[in-house]
């Protein structure tokens, strides 16, 4: 048996429940893995709230690491007694131990410890993906400015790092004094505080008037309108989440208006939908953490009973950086 949590229909943090839940064996492709850390992420909000919507009761959580335990017929990247990470589709990591699609799931290096590994892997391949993947025109080069919202978020504190080890100038917004000077710390070359700041008048100034060549935006409705002004000609509006909820429907004739933009709403789970690919993209997040270029910083911890505070710290935006809940 195994503590997990679930919920029995979509509402808010009170509908995060304690239950026992029995745990079999691994079939064909799949892994048992008893977990040593859970990474908490938005989209378990989004699946709590509905916005993405899963059949119920639902076992929420996307990302965790911990110690396979055992490994069904056809996997043959992992051995039972292998430390290992992961983001994954389907949710369920909220608990002790559980059997899941081995796909996806990565040995974990050595040098890289459990709660680390826990934080990294949703929201590292996810800036990977990003910055790595999700281009505009002709691709991003050294001294390209780009505009990313949330700066200071689990995500936004790694592309910060990444993108400053690209030579790129990533600006970045958050909704405080305190969140942008964190994501000057982690390498934003600008950091602006949309609550106080147009964020759209300041991106031009910084350019000199000729914006942005990428907004990489979670943030959704509040933030959209604008973003899509803050692009240069062929710019790109790459949307991955929508933290204050959907954009509102618009014509694609906007998108010549505003000078022949594209616009793409990209997931994770496309990114890594294959062993190999997902292996590539992990291999380069764990280069990137154990040279030294991308620290992971963990801001909150809280045990697998707290679960429903952390779910509204995270949506009260109480929450910078990473956090996890502990076992």
């Amino acid at each position: 048996m195994s503590r997990a949590i679930q919920i029995a229909r979509n509402g808010g943090p009170e509908e995060l429940k304690i239950v026992d839940v029995s745990v079999g064996a691994p079939g064909p492709g799949e892994i048992r893995i008893r977990h040593k850390a859970i990474g908490l992420n938005f989209i378990d909000v989004y699946h709590r709230t509905g916005l993405y919507k899963m059949a119920m009761p639902l076992q929420l959580g996307m990302e965790a690491s911990g110690i396979v335990e055992a490994v069904g017929e056809g996997v043959t990247h992992l051995k039972a007694g292998d430390r290992a990470a992961y983001a994954s589709q389907p949710p369920g990591s909220y608990c002790e131990e559980r059997v899941m699609p081995a796909k996806t799931v990565c040995k974990l290096p050595d040098a890289i410890d459990f709660e680390t590994g826990a934080a990294m892997m949703l929201k590292g391949l996810t800036a990977q993906y990003l910055l790595k993947r999700t281009l505009p025109q002709g691709g991003l080069k050294e001294g390209d400015f780009v505009l990313f919202h949330a700066a200071a978020g689990g995500v936004g504190l790694i592309a910060c790092q990444w993108a400053k080890a690209l030579g790129l100038q990533l600006i970045g917004t958050a909704g405080s004094d305190a969140k942008c000077a964190l994501a000057r710390e982690h390498g934003a070359a600008h950091a602006i505080n949309y609550s106080t700041e147009d964020f759209q008048a300041r991106v031009k100034e910084i350019t000199g008037g000729r914006g942005v060549k990428v907004v990489y935006d979670s943030v959704g409705k509040d933030t959209w309108d604008k973003s899509l002004d803050c692009l240069q000609p062929f710019g790109l509006m790459a949307s991955f989440g929508a933290a204050s909820g959907p954009p509102e429907p618009f014509s694609a004739g906007i998108l010549a208006t505003k000078g022949s933009i594209y616009v793409t709403r990209q997931t994770l789970f496309t990114h890594i939908a294959t062993r190999e690919v997902c292996q590539e993209m992990a291999d380069d997040l764990f280069a990137a953490v154990t040279s030294g270029k991308v620290k992971i910083r963990i801001d909150q911890r809280y045990p697998l009973a707290d679960v429903q505070q952390a779910h509204r710290d995270l949506e009260a935006r109480k929450t910078t950086g990473c956090t996890i809940i502990t076992l």
